[in-house]
């Protein structure tokens, strides 16, 4: 049984913002998509606008948006277990270690 006794805000900051950056980019192409669609639905006159800024911008945007804002909120979590973990104890969790023996 290992004990965690305290998660480092960096760490949590650049594995948050990797995770959620990638569910920005995922969430981006769909928002593209549908966007892309809805833009076909639009009257031409109206379309320049709506096309430019929720199709191909949602797939950079989003991302962005989402890896500061995730890293930000991970890190800031982290700094809060760091401190309730100092004063109710740290939490126990099962970690399993595996080992590969490689011949050769």
């Amino acid at each position: 049984m290992a004990t965690v006794k305290r998660i480092g805000p960096g760490s949590a900051f650049k594995v948050g913002a990797a995770l959620y950056a990638f569910l920005g980019l995922l969430l981006g192409i769909f928002f593209a998509l549908v966007s892309m669609v809805g833009g076909a639905l639009v009257p031409a006159s109206q379309a320049g606008v709506f096309r430019m800024f929720f199709g191909v911008g949602a797939i950079i945007f989003l991302p962005i948006f989402y890896g500061v804002l995730g890293g930000i909120l991970s890190a800031i979590s982290a700094l809060i277990y760091n401190l309730v973990a100092g004063w109710a104890g740290s939490k126990s969790i099962l970690a399993r270690l595996i080992c590969v023996r490689v011949s050769g």
